[in-house]
Formats: structure tokens, C-alpha cells, sequence
């Protein structure tokens, strides 16, 4: 396959900051363009969008069925090949299965949808049509997170036993969506966010980084959540005791009211034979933690690192001592994903390597885990499906 692919967008419109983000990294390699979109509820933002992107006035629409209706109507070798899907929760559902029921690959932002009737509806229309589809949890994209998950999957801890991940930030410490902040006003209305706020909005980021490096699903989950900002109508603090699957125990916080705190996602795992930390906001390096008290640090970049984990080489794109972060990690989430739409334009099976991204499978996990944490009120739940 020797062009770019051609990406849609819907959502993203002016000021959103996740859709900026999500257009610079799935172009990062250059092996994409973004051709079309449906960028805002309202037309005159959308256009406005389009103009700022210098993208084809004919190609920016209205709604999502005149996108769909459009791109339809194109020859097959102008058309988009797929469609980013960076709104509300609450339209995640109904966009998604529109452009996958018309052909379409699809990159959908996290929480998959709504709710869990939702995320097990789209499910099986992935599974029916076949199509691409991947889900942005974009921490499984880090370098370091991926040598994380090999060296655990390769036994260098020895039986996991502990799993500790957290999830501080302070920007809603006051009640700013009552002001006017457009980030915060649908993150903490129940009718667009879902049944749950802090939890569903990096609650499931926690949650889905700890069963892609243990390789361990979650079974149980006691959860305590709370508003700690008077009159908000969701959770922006919430503490969790979990059970793995192997037996191992876990604690997972989240919370969006802790002063001082930025993007403090970070996780530890202790197994029988060692442990290791990575912290989102250093993530460049990976300490992990001997038996006999020594502290191993893997750096990003090295060739230590390429030979212990192949998917953690793949996801470096400079050498070490040149720090890769926050968009490089979607870039990978899109560059993985976009790889096995060409293999499947190509006809040839995706590679492992190329696979290697959060699906819809995660996303019912997702979903699932919000639904327990929210009916939990301190009794332990199963996390089965």
C-alpha cells in the first residue's frame, strides 16, 4: 500500500483540547492525513474547524449521517479509510456503530460508551463486521509501559502479588463547570459522562493499565466513591480494593479534588521475585526493584531495552537521552492500529506487534469496571463477562 491513509474526525471542534491531540498524533508518522470531519453540534464551529485545518469546505459536515452519506458517495479511492471519534461519552455508541455498519475503521476516545448495555451492543457489531477498532487508552502506548508488561509476562517478578495504581489530578477541587469550563461541564453531567465522573473519566485509565502490564483481569472490586465538592452531581474522589485473578490484591484510587496534583498516574507491582514503578509524568524511565534491595532503572532508548521487549523498540522514536512522552503514546495507540488497517487493505494477517492496542475487549472491561465501581457502595462486586 503505497499512500497515506485517509483519516475522519468526529468532534474536536474549537478549543477541545483531546481532538488537537488525537489530529497530531494519528499524523505523527505521516502515514496519515485527516480529509474530512464533522467537527462540532453546531455547523458554523464545525466549518470554522475545517477552515483552521485548510481541510476541502466539501468535505466538512453537518451531521454525522451527512458525513457518512458523503463519504459513501465518494469513489472508494477518496473516501476516508477510517474515523476518529473524539466527543462526549454519551454519543460514543450511536456515531461508532454508524460508521462501522457503513465500512468503516474506527479510533473511538475512552470510555468506550455510555454504559455497560452499551459497550456489549458494540461489541458484537465489531465482531459482526469485521472492521478495525481501537480504543485510545493511550497510557499502553509509553515505551516504558510496554517493557513493563513484558518483563512481567516474561516472569522477571515472579508470581505478581500486589498491584498498586493511582490516578491524582486537582482540577476540580472547585466547581469550575458551573463557570463556564466546557472540559469540566460534560465530565460531571450524568446525562453525557455516564453513571460515574472521576472514575469513568481516569478511574478506567487505572484500571486498564493494571490488567495490560499484569496481563491479569480484575475479578472483584470494593469501591468507596465520593463528591467532595458540594452540589456536583458525579464522583471526583474514589478508593478501590481489587482481586486478580491469580489471587494477587490490589488498590486503586483515582481522584480529580487532590490540590498539588497534576497527572499523577502511576503504578507499582510487587511479585515474588521483584517489583517495578512507572510514573506518567517521568515516563521515560522504568525502576524496577531486586530481591537483595538493588534498584534496576531502564532508560527509553537504549538497546537493553529492544532486546527485552520488541513492542517497547517498536514504540521509540528517538534515541535515549531525548525524552518521548504524552503524544507519542496516542501516535503508537494510532500507529499499531493503523498498520493492521493496511495489512487488511493489503490482505495479509496484522502482526503481533502491529495488533498490540487497546480493542473493544478492553473497552467492555472498561465499562464493566465503572458499572461495579459505581453499584459497589463498599460490597464486593465480580467483574465478569
Amino acid at each position: 500500500m503505497k499512500r497515506k491513509l485517509r483519516m475522519g474526525m468526529v468532534g474536536g471542534g474549537p478549543g477541545a483540547f483531546i481532538g488537537d491531540v488525537h489530529r497530531k498524533a494519528a499524523c505523527l508518522d505521516g502515514g496519515v492525513e485527516l480529509v474530512a470531519g464533522c467537527f462540532s453540534r453546531s455547523p458554523e464551529k464545525s466549518q470554522d474547524m475545517a477552515d483552521a485545518l485548510y481541510l476541502n469546505k466539501n468535505r466538512c459536515y453537518a451531521t454525522v449521517a451527512d458525513m457518512i452519506a458523503g463519504e459513501l458517495a465518494l469513489p472508494p479511492g477518496k473516501r476516508i479509510d477510517f474515523v476518529s471519534i473524539v466527543t462526549p461519552n454519551d454519543s460514543h455508541f450511536a456515531v461508532a456503530r454508524d460508521f462501522l455498519e457503513a465500512g468503516f475503521h474506527v479510533v473511538l476516545d475512552k470510555p468506550m460508551t455510555f454504559d455497560l448495555k452499551q459497550a456489549l451492543a458494540l461489541r458484537k457489531i465489531v465482531k459482526k463486521c469485521g472492521k478495525v477498532f481501537a480504543l485510545t487508552h493511550n497510557y499502553t502506548g509509553y515505551p516504558m509501559v510496554k517493557l513493563a508488561r513484558d518483563m512481567v509476562r516474561q516472569g522477571r517478578l515472579g508470581t505478581v502479588l500486589k498491584i498498586v495504581v493511582q490516578y491524582p489530578q486537582g482540577w476540580l477541587v472547585k466547581p469550575i463547570e458551573r463557570e463556564g469550563a466546557k472540559q469540566a461541564e460534560w465530565r460531571t453531567d450524568p446525562k453525557r459522562s455516564g453513571a460515574a465522573g472521576c472514575m469513568g473519566d481516569i478511574g478506567t485509565h487505572a484500571e486498564n493499565l493494571a490488567e495490560y502490564i499484569t496481563g491479569l483481569k480484575m475479578t472483584e472490586i470494593c469501591a468507596d466513591l465520593g463528591t467532595v465538592v458540594e452540589g456536583r452531581r458525579l464522583d471526583d474522589d474514589g478508593n478501590c480494593l481489587v482481586h486478580f485473578e491469580n489471587g494477587a490484591r490490589g488498590l486503586l484510587f483515582a481522584s480529580q479534588i487532590c490540590i498539588g496534583e497534576l497527572n499523577g498516574l502511576r503504578i507499582r507491582i510487587h511479585g515474588t521475585e521483584g517489583g517495578l514503578s512507572w510514573t506518567q509524568e517521568e515516563p521515560n524511565t522504568l525502576p524496577v526493584y531486586n530481591t537483595d534491595g538493588t534498584i534496576t532503572t531502564y532508560r527509553r532508548g537504549t538497546d537493553a531495552i529492544g532486546a527485552i521487549s520488541p513492542a517497547a523498540a517498536r514504540a521509540t522514536r528517538l534515541p535515549f537521552g531525548h525524552p518521548e512522552a504524552f503524544y507519542e503514546a496516542f501516535a503508537n495507540v494510532y500507529r499499531n492500529a493503523t498498520d493492521t488497517m493496511r495489512a487488511i487493505i493489503d490482505g495479509r494477517q496484522p502482526t503481533d506487534l502491529e495488533l498490540d492496542f487497546p480493542n473493544v475487549d478492553d473497552g467492555v472491561r472498561g465499562m464493566q469496571f465503572i458499572e461495579n465501581v459505581v453499584a459497589s457502595k463498599g460490597q464486593w462486586l465480580k467483574c465478569e463477562i
